[in-house]
C-alpha cells in the first residue's frame, strides 16, 4: 500500500556561487552553467513545522544537506552528505531518509540521479532558527551556517524569483551568507561567508 506524506516549513541554502547564482539564473538553460567558482560546495537546511509520514509524524524535525559537484550541475557527478535531526526516533528516521533522498518522490528526487557519491546520513543536534526574514543552523563542530535577504527597495524587504527550483517553483528569496559560513566533515572543507544564497517556505507532499 502506498504511503502518502505530505509536509510544510521553511528552508534555506548557501553555496560557494557569487551573487546571483548562474545554476538559476543566467542566459544559459537552468543547471547548465559553470559554477563561478568552477565547482559548487552548497549546504540546503529544511526545517518542518508540520507534516507526516504515512501515520508517523514530523512536527519540529530539521534535516541538512551538502553537496559538492565537480562543475555545472546538470552534469552530475555530486557527492553529498545527509544531517538528520537526533530528536528522531527510528520511525521518523526512515521516513525523513524516503522524503529528503527523494525515493518516495517530491522534490528532492529531482536531484538524485545528480549524485554519484553517497557519503550517508549522520544522526547530529540541528539547531535551526528563523529570525524576521535571517534564518541560521548550526551542527555543533560541522556547519554554522546563516543568510539574510540582499538588499532591496522593495518595502517588504525581500526580493524573490520564480524560478522553478524544485524546493519552491514559484517562490525563491535571494539572499546571501553571513561571514563566518562555515562547514567542515567527510574531509570537505568551505567557507560561503558573503556567498550566494537563497530562502522560501515549503509545502510538500508525495507517496512512496
Amino acid at each position: 500500500m502506498a504511503v502518502r506524506w505530505q509536509l510544510s516549513g521553511s528552508y534555506f541554502e548557501n553555496c560557494s556561487c557569487d551573487v546571483v547564482c548562474p545554476c538559476l539564473l543566467s542566459t544559459n538553460p537552468q543547471l547548465t552553467s559553470k559554477p563561478t567558482k568552477g565547482i559548487c560546495d552548497v549546504a540546503l537546511v529544511f526545517h518542518i513545522d508540520k507534516g507526516n509520514f504515512g501515520d508517523v509524524r514530523l512536527d519540529g524535525l530539521s534535516v541538512a544537506m551538502v553537496a559538492q559537484t565537480p562543475g555545472p550541475m546538470a552534469e552530475g557527478n555530486w557527492t553529498a552528505a545527509a544531517y538528520i535531526d537526533d530528536r528522531a526516533d527510528d520511525p521518523q528516521t526512515e521516513a525523513l531518509g524516503a522524503i529528503f533522498t527523494g525515493a518516495a518522490g517530491g522534490p528532492m528526487a529531482a536531484f538524485a540521479p545528480m549524485i554519484s557519491t553517497n557519503l550517508g546520513a549522520k544522526k547530529v543536534p540541528i539547531r535551526y532558527q528563523v529570525n524576521d526574514k535571517k534564518r541560521s543552523v548550526e551542527v555543533a563542530g560541522v556547519m554554522k551556517l546563516a543568510v539574510e535577504p540582499l538588499p532591496t527597495m522593495r518595502e517588504d524587504g525581500e526580493m524573490w524569483a520564480a524560478t522553478g527550483h524544485p524546493v519552491n517553483p514559484d517562490w525563491l528569496g535571494l539572499a546571501v551568507g553571513v561571514e563566518g559560513n562555515t562547514f567542515s566533515d567527510h574531509g570537505m572543507s568551505w567557507d560561503n561567508s558573503r556567498r550566494n544564497a537563497h530562502y522560501a517556505p515549503i509545502n510538500w507532499s508525495g507517496q512512496q
